[in-house]
């Protein structure tokens, strides 16, 4: 019975890509008036929602670029009050920026400093933020699935980490391996010995090939890692309130600083065990070594997530990297791992959103991860081998199912273990009242929140199957089929236009067609914004030189958009959505990276 009402909500994602399909020979066709009323409201919304997440990228643009600036600055003037304390309160030695990590052994390129206000309240304030970066209570488990990586790249991806400061006292790995790749044991153990005195624990699991049930993946690893991991943690005494786990990719380059701001954010939240930690995603590792093509991909990929960041009710979603709690990952019984959870950062907000009655919130963390594009061997076989990363991307459409069956309330309880139960109500209730909130989320507000997370997953998944055909296709194809160049190619009689025999019909058509002129307009701002912001992230953050960041000659990238949307947007979302009516089990395939320890350009520098 269940199966059969869960049905039609399996139907949305593939209805909508065959329906946007069809629509473009049927709809000037068949029901030429109702079509261009759908076109006239289909681009006025998309052209709303764009121009929407441009002002939400611009607010998350600015607080990346002011948590840097505030980071270095607070070590700036430290570095400064110890320097002049050295000397006996004379002048600093050194007027070179601090670095928030220890020095590398590549040349730095300091970042401009700001002006530092000298007045009492302002030293007061910042000496009560340094203690906030300098807090040492939390410890931190770092959760890296992979799968087939080179160990270059996982050693250097840990090394990164090992460079902090309080990497020994507070940081736990948790190296996800998969009990399917040929040879993980020497890779795990040679992991193991390299950085067997640099973290507090250094843990190796193992996820089994063969569970029933389970689909192969990042969450299915992530899931088996959690629960193994933090099991180890708590039998080596670890306090389970005071862990915060953070899912990373085996290509993350994490700044302390996100380690910091995460815990300040904790320590400063009213509730902090219903929130996720979410970061922007940002590519600049091997950026100038892939096709201009994939570079843009990523490029509007990572603007699209900032810009989802910058939610002022928390509804949000993470991407590749974030981190929780130990006990709200708990307290919803950790990751899913059916066939539906495949995109598992979202999947994970979506769950954890449900399972606490619509508690838990995104925390946003404006501390861009920088990972790796994808990489192969020649420019097609690059390519493809994003092709086939998008196409695995998208298969988190199945989000799309999973969220309007739980706003429906036709998903079960995952939690049946009293006793977890109960003790998680014994954590909680020494932050709020869990009773009154509950009681509270019942309430019109929960629903609208309900109403809120369903539209922000169906347009992160419907509006790259749609906008593309309908975009690219629907105003030159009606042209083409009302208006034929040649009366021999005539299809409709000019009867039947309405275009021709309505002058209501004939505005909307030009209102349509002015409506599309625009469309591409939000884009423009959002790579403008994003053109800046990079140069910052690249320059002040990860202290690269001028040479090394984007330039104006990057402009020429922009050419290869059009490509960019329908290689690695449209058609991979097509295909994942039209799938979900038979859903296969595809083979999971690891997008292919070369990695080289010692040309990677920020492997010292974060």
């Amino acid at each position: 019975m269940t199966s059969l009402l869960n049905y039609p909500f399996e139907l949305v994602a593939p209805m909508a890509a065959i329906v946007s399909i069809l629509l473009l020979p049927l709809g000037p066709l068949l029901i030429p008036r109702l079509y261009l009323i759908f076109l006239l409201i289909y681009f006025t919304c998309f052209l709303y929602t764009q121009i929407n997440h441009v002002f939400k990228f611009w607010i998350t643009a600015s607080n990346i670029k002011k948590t840097i600036r505030r980071w270095n600055q607070l070590h700036d003037s430290f570095s400064a009050s110890s320097d002049n304390e050295k000397n006996g309160g004379g002048n600093s030695a050194s007027s070179a920026p601090a670095s928030p990590t220890p020095t590398p052994t590549r040349e730095r390129y300091p970042t401009p400093m700001n002006d530092v206000d000298n007045d009492d309240e302002r030293m007061n304030d910042m000496e009560t933020s340094l203690k906030l970066y300098d807090d040492n209570h939390f410890v931190h488990a770092f959760i890296v699935p992979n799968y087939a990586e080179p160990e270059a790249l996982l050693r250097d991806t840990i090394k990164r980490l090992a460079n902090h400061r309080n990497a020994q006292t507070n940081y736990v790995i948790i190296l996800a391996m998969e009990a399917s790749e040929t040879g993980f044991e020497p890779k795990a153990a040679s992991l193991t010995n390299y950085f067997k005195d640099s973290f507090l624990h250094f843990i190796v699991t193992v996820h089994p090939s063969d569970i029933p049930g389970e689909s192969r993946g990042k969450g299915s690893n992530v899931a088996w890692a959690a629960r193994h991991g933090c099991a180890e943690m708590i039998q080596h005494g670890v306090d389970r309130r005071r862990v915060i786990l953070t899912v990373s990719d085996s290509d993350s380059s994490i700044p302390e600083l996100y380690v910091k701001e995460v815990e300040r954010t904790f320590t400063q939240a009213e509730e902090p065990y219903y929130l996720l930690f979410a970061p922007p995603i940002f590519f600049s590792r091997n950026a100038f070594d892939v096709p201009a093509a994939v570079r843009m991909t990523d490029i509007t990929w990572s603007a699209m997530v900032m810009s989802n960041l910058s939610n002022s009710r928390g509804i949000a979603f993470p991407c590749s990297t974030y981190s929780l709690s130990m006990v709200l990952a708990e307290r919803v019984g950790y990751w899913d791992t059916d066939a539906d959870s495949v995109g598992e950062d979202m999947h994970m907000m979506l769950k954890c959103f449900f399972k606490t009655d619509g508690l838990a919130r995104c925390a946003p963390i404006f501390v861009p991860i920088n990972l790796t594009n994808v990489q192969t061997n020649g420019y097609l076989s690059n390519m493809h081998a994003r092709y086939i990363q998008a196409k695995r991307h998208y298969n988190g459409v199945a989000d799309v199912s999973y969220t309007l069956r739980s706003a429906a309330g036709l998903t079960t309880d995952l939690i049946a273990d009293g006793h977890k139960k109960k003790y998680m109500m014994d954590v909680l209730k020494n932050h709020h009242d869990h009773a009154k909130k509950s009681s509270a989320y019942a309430s019109p507000t929960f629903w609208f929140d309900k109403l809120l997370v369903c539209a922000k997953v169906l347009e992160a998944h419907m509006i790259p199957v749609t906008s593309g055909w309908l975009m690219f296709a629907a105003v030159p194809l009606m042209q083409f089929i009302l208006f034929p160049p040649h009366s021999m190619v005539a299809i409709v009689d000019p009867a039947d236009n309405p275009i021709l025999t309505s002058d209501f019909y004939a505005t909307l058509w030009n209102i349509v067609k002015i409506i599309t002129v625009f469309l591409p307009f939000p884009l423009f701002g959002t790579l403008s914004i994003y053109e800046h912001l990079h140069r910052c992230v690249d320059r002040e953050l990860y202290r690269k030189s001028p040479a090394e960041s984007r330039s104006w000659r990057n402009v020429f990238d922009y050419i290869s958009l059009p490509i960019a949307a329908w290689m690695f947007m449209t058609i991979p979302s097509t295909i994942a959505c039209i799938k979900r009516l038979y859903k296969p089990t595809d083979q999971y395939i690891v997008a292919e990276k070369f990695f080289d320890e010692e040309s990677d350009g920020d492997s010292h520098s974060v």
